[in-house]
């Protein structure tokens, strides 16, 4: 089931975000998040008026995706981040796909333009599931971030939820 978050849901939330954290380089953060940080969050998502979905399987949290401003100018306004993430043992089973296609869906009801991933490299199956949804490489930034003692590379993909280019109704 896939629904929008709740504020109960930000510990749970946690317990997923936390395993990337600590164990690999798809997060640049270096300390785990708390609950209390993960609800504001989620507030500033919500705030920002954009959707936070998370995946139930059996009334567990196995998974989240949500939308953050791209940049806080005001000419970026009809641009947003996209982030997905799956508990650890949840991949290849088409969780992502489902879930991030509902995010997507939920873009689309916006005055939006343009979504935006960025996603640390190498990672074949984020690459994967952003290309199989539709998104473009744009950009490759070489050894820009460090992480578990090595340099890493950020890639970033660009979907246009619009061809219109008329401006978005607000």
């Amino acid at each position: 089931m896939i629904r929008p978050i709740r504020p109960p849901d930000a510990e749970a939330v946690c317990r997923i975000y936390n395993h990337y954290v600590l164990h690999t380089v798809v997060s640049f953060e270096e300390e785990t998040v708390t609950p209390e940080e993960m609800e504001r969050r989620i507030e500033a998502v919500a705030a920002a008026g954009l959707p936070w979905l998370v995946l139930e399987e059996e009334g567990r949290l196995i998974g989240y995706a949500y939308a953050t401003p791209w940049k806080t100018r005001w000419g970026y306004r009809y641009a947003v981040e996209s982030s997905v993430y799956l508990e650890a043992s949840a991949g290849s089973k088409g969780y992502g796909s489902r879930l991030y296609s509902e995010l997507l869906a939920e873009l689309r009801r916006r005055p939006l333009r343009t979504v935006i991933g960025g996603i640390a490299l190498p990672n074949d199956a984020s690459v994967g599931l952003h290309e199989k949804l539709g998104f473009h490489k744009v950009a490759h930034f070489e050894r820009v971030g460090w992480k578990c003692g090595r340099w890493v590379d950020v890639g970033y993909w660009q979907l246009s939820l619009s061809e219109d280019e008329r401006l978005p109704e607000s």
